[in-house]
């Protein structure tokens, strides 16, 4: 039995009963739908059937039907014929290699867009779809978290990555703007743990800085830790000099400085969410167990590892209790907490801002550079610096509908 194929493309005013009544058309002449694809913009539809139906007879009046239908409806309808050798071609490119590309902003430019669209363009790679996750934007009311973000899903052999995510952190400098680039693979979308750094990156603050400037030593531990951030020196040497200088501390400091910690906008949206989904979350942490725990009494984080302050007495003594958490052992509890939960290291995420998250960072399926120093963004797998930590939701796909179901 001969058939033929069609492309039949539909665009008008949405409403309901359109793809209802459309194929109900199609089952009445037993076609068979080889692909369909909707998108709807401000209530204007664009809906395509791909479809094969017996040659002659049937596919005469399928085609007139179709057309009476969409009139009765009230939308266009156009028909264009596929060969089955360019259908074979397609079908034939659905083995490529799959990626996501997320733009995130405070607001999107067609300039950013454009930039970002080019490159793909430019590898020969396709976009298959676009796909906004942040809710629509009012031109009248003022938002006080302004946040934007649109999912490319592409596909195409890309043989020299770094080159192509070069290009991308080059548009993010020059128009502000974070693009994240993604292997759209089983572990993209079934990420199970998040590793959080805590100073700088769930807090907005460094609280060994906080704690010097009430020791009265704030500009020598604010230099040794911006040099420490930016990997010029030793993290582990740095943190023995900071700590040092805190020497006669008293203890009752901490607790001031706790409960005023400014914690990172979007960090409460982010992990609650994250707790609905099942994810495990995690601080690693540099800074000190007294304010991970207290971060973790706030937010609901699962696990702490940090370095913990020897007190004597009432009064810090300069020192320390165990091992130092520096970036190699930072990766190694991400390593340690996934293989207890019984996740795969593919599936994990880790997030931080200094040259000392650089091995979880790298270790993770998924490393996020926040609001990071050059050195640390230029390093990373992504980066996020125009938003808040909720931005990391967008990165794993959620829209704005999923995220705000729980609050």
């Amino acid at each position: 039995m001969a058939t033929e194929i069609f492309l039949l493309n539909i665009s008008g005013q949405d409403k309901p009963g359109l793809t209802s009544g459309l194929t109900n058309v199609l089952a009445h002449y037993d076609a068979k739908v080889l692909d369909i694809g909707q998108a709807n913009i401000h209530d204007t539809l664009s809906l395509g059937f791909l479809f094969e139906i017996e040659s002659g007879v049937k596919s005469a009046a399928v085609l007139k039907d179709l057309l009476f239908k969409a009139y009765e409806l009230g939308v266009k309808a156009k028909f264009t014929p596929i060969s089955s050798e360019d259908y074979e071609k397609w079908v034939s490119n659905q083995g490529k290699d799959r990626y996501i590309v997320t733009i995130l902003g405070e607001k999107l430019t067609a300039e950013q867009i454009s930039k970002v669209t080019r490159v793909i363009s430019e590898k020969n790679l396709n976009i298959d779809a676009i796909k906004r996750l942040t809710g629509r934007l009012s031109l009248v009311k003022k938002d006080e978290y302004p946040r934007a973000s649109i999912q490319l899903s592409i596909r195409g052999k890309i043989d020299n990555k770094a080159e192509f995510t070069e290009k991308f952190l080059q548009i993010s400098h020059d128009l502000d703007v974070d693009i994240a680039f993604q292997e759209d693979n089983i572990y993209r979308r079934n990420r199970r743990l998040v590793c959080f750094d805590m100073d700088s990156t769930l807090i907005q603050a460094e609280v060994i800085d906080k704690l010097a400037e009430l020791a009265g030593v704030g500009d020598e531990v604010k230099a040794i830790t911006e040099s420490a951030m930016n990997g010029e020196i030793d993290f582990k040497e740095s943190f023995k000099q900071r700590m040092a200088l805190l020497k006669g501390l008293s203890e009752e400091v901490l607790q001031d400085v706790a409960v005023n910690l400014p914690i990172t906008k979007g960090a409460k949206r982010l992990i609650d969410a994250l707790k609905k989904y099942g994810f495990k979350t995690a601080i690693l942490s540099g800074g000190f167990t007294y304010f991970g725990h207290y971060l973790q009494k706030e937010l609901g984080i699962d696990y702490v590892y940090a370095n913990e302050l020897e007190i004597k007495e009432g009064l810090l003594t300069g020192n320390y209790v165990g091992e130092i958490v520096d970036g190699d052992k930072k990766a190694e509890y991400l390593k340690e907490i996934a293989q207890k939960e019984g996740i795969d290291i593919a599936q994990t995420i880790a997030v931080g801002d200094g040259a000392n998250d650089l091995p979880m960072l790298n270790l993770a399926g998924l490393g996020i550079a926040f609001h990071a120093k050059p050195t640390v963004k230029n390093n990373a797998q992504s980066a996020i610096s125009s938003i808040g930590l909720d931005g990391i939701l967008y990165l794993l796909g959620y829209h704005d509908r999923h995220i705000d179901l729980f609050e």
